[in-house]
């Protein structure tokens, strides 16, 4: 059985892109309470429908309010703020370590899954959406006064 170098750079690269991309500190107990803590991209990536740059960031994640919404801030360089929806959550599984999980698209990587296994929650989100919005073109139109 013949493997290509492609297809093992695939594997290696989704299996271990997210430990070298970044370092968390979490803090919270259980996925009962508020997660937040810190950690750093060291690339730009998409994160929902926002490109998030490289650079240290804050994050707070309160599962009992609506909707389900991570905040990141940025911390180093320009500062900046992103929401994030996030489409569902699970309880982590005891094996899991604090990391986010990358997948690349057309456009580059994008954080399908945020797993915080000392906060007992993996959080995920939705693939970007790159399509072309069809924008359409008004013509003004006048209205004429009688006088």
């Amino acid at each position: 059985m013949e493997i290509s170098m492609t297809t093992v750079r695939k594997f290696v690269y989704a299996a271990l892109l997210a430990v070298g991309a970044m370092s968390f500190t979490p803090s919270a107990v259980a996925a009962e309470e508020p997660a937040h803590g810190k950690f750093t991209l060291l690339q730009d990536v998409h994160w929902g429908n926002a490109l998030v740059p490289a650079g240290d960031y804050e994050f707070s994640y309160d599962p009992f309010q609506p909707p389900a919404v991570l905040t990141l801030t940025k911390l180093s360089g320009a500062r900046a703020g992103f929401m994030v929806l996030v489409t569902s959550s699970e309880q982590s599984k005891s094996s899991d370590s604090n990391q986010l999980l990358l997948r690349t698209v057309a456009d580059g990587k994008y954080v399908s899954a945020m797993q915080l296994a000392e906060c007992g929650i993996t959080l995920y989100f939705m693939a970007p959406s790159h399509r072309p919005q069809q924008m359409s073109r008004m013509t003004p139109t006048s209205a004429s006064s009688g006088q």
